[in-house]
């Protein structure tokens, strides 16, 4: 089933929708969480919570791609359940993804914050397309799925050191970037 005919579904109303988004997506959801989170319980309930919030959210939304809305709404939702249950702790998973981001992105603050993350994201999306497939590629997997660095380099057929170090002059590089955009 296409990403319109499931999104078609849940604004009927039809519980249908739930399962064919599972079928379709729920490994996507899985991974983005159990990266992020580590567990299997709190992947599971992370999942489950995205699929509550589409259910919730659509309508009156309408994302025209289904899988990219839904992994942010996982992401976000595995993000704001780890910085809740390790408030006080810092430990591997999201802390060492957040760690390694924090030189590069301003933090925000102030009323517009809203519209400075918006112009933020189109930030990084350009420098982005300035990447090449195989680095753009292997940025949003590290950062934005949350694999975790050795998984990417066995996945690649890298040495973890040398994955490391691209990432970080990758990191320096959107840094470099956003300095130039006046965000840093």
């Amino acid at each position: 089933m296409d990403d319109g005919q499931i999104v078609e579904l849940y604004w009927r109303r039809d519980e249908g929708a739930v399962r064919e988004t599972q079928i379709k997506y729920g490994a996507l959801c899985r991974t983005i969480a159990r990266n992020i989170l580590g567990g299997e319980e709190d992947t599971e309930e992370c999942v489950n919570d995205a699929l509550l919030q589409a259910w919730n959210a659509i309508p009156p939304e309408r994302p025209r791609r289904l899988g990219a809305w839904l992994a942010r709404v996982t992401r976000n939702l595995a993000l704001n359940r780890w910085n809740r249950d390790h408030a006080q702790k810092r430990y591997g998973g999201a802390a060492a993804l957040l760690s390694e981001l924090e030189d590069c992105l301003p933090a925000p603050s102030g009323v517009e914050r809203e519209l400075e993350s918006k112009e933020l994201s189109a930030a990084v999306d350009r420098w982005l397309r300035t990447l090449s497939k195989e680095d753009r590629t292997a940025f949003l997997r590290r950062y934005w799925y949350g694999v975790p660095l050795q998984d990417l380099a066995e996945e690649r057929g890298e040495a973890p050191a040398k994955l490391a170090q691209r990432m970080l002059r990758l990191r320096r590089g959107l840094k470099k970037a956003l300095k130039k955009e006046g965000y840093l």
